[in-house]
């Protein structure tokens, strides 16, 4: 009895798992109540240009546009307005600007050992700095993360930087260090 409900669970994290891999910003936040003030534009999240990156994680977990949205996410209560923009020159808004620098994800989920990303960003208006930061977080799967795939947790990692992210934005300041750093 006890294996089949193993099984089962198991059975159930990997169906759950399998969901759309692709989340689009514009989409998701159809859903999203802005409740805050202001307008925060967030530019494309980019991997920097020197980073060393499995290009099976580069083009399948979709870290970038992953981060976007949970930084907007997160962010809701803070501003009316978030915009996924490069081109928009509001000189009201906030602008934040994030690179995605460091990313440890070996192939084998957490049977090749913890997963890690490192950002760094900056938030400025008018083009004057407002703060900026350096972030990282590392997921060894947490529960179950042996049934995990790489990609799945290092969307952990993503999710949590968003998150850390948000918080920040409600008091930026130069040189912050968010996460695990």
């Amino acid at each position: 009895m006890k294996i089949k409900c193993l099984f089962l669970i198991v059975l159930l994290l990997s169906l759950t798992a399998c969901g759309p891999k692709n989340v689009k910003s514009t989409e998701a936040s159809a859903a999203l109540k802005y409740t805050g003030t202001g307008t925060l534009i967030i530019r494309p999240v980019v991997f920097s240009k020197d980073i060393a990156i499995r290009q099976a994680v580069r083009n399948e977990c979709d870290l970038t546009n992953k981060l976007t949205h949970f930084i907007e996410q997160n962010a809701v209560s803070q501003y009316a307005n978030i915009l996924a923009d490069s081109n928009s020159r509001n000189r009201k808004a906030k602008i934040l600007t994030v690179e995605i620098n460091q990313v440890q994800g070996g192939g084998g989920g957490a049977w090749s050992g913890a997963k890690v990303v490192l950002v760094k960003g900056k938030l400025t208006k008018n083009g004057r700095t407002l703060g900026d930061f350096k972030a990282r977080r590392y997921s060894g799967g947490g529960m179950f993360g042996a049934y995990k795939g790489t990609c799945a947790i290092l969307g952990r990692c993503v999710r949590t930087l968003g998150k850390d992210i948000a918080n920040w934005l409600q008091n930026p300041k130069r040189n912050s260090v968010l996460g695990d750093l």
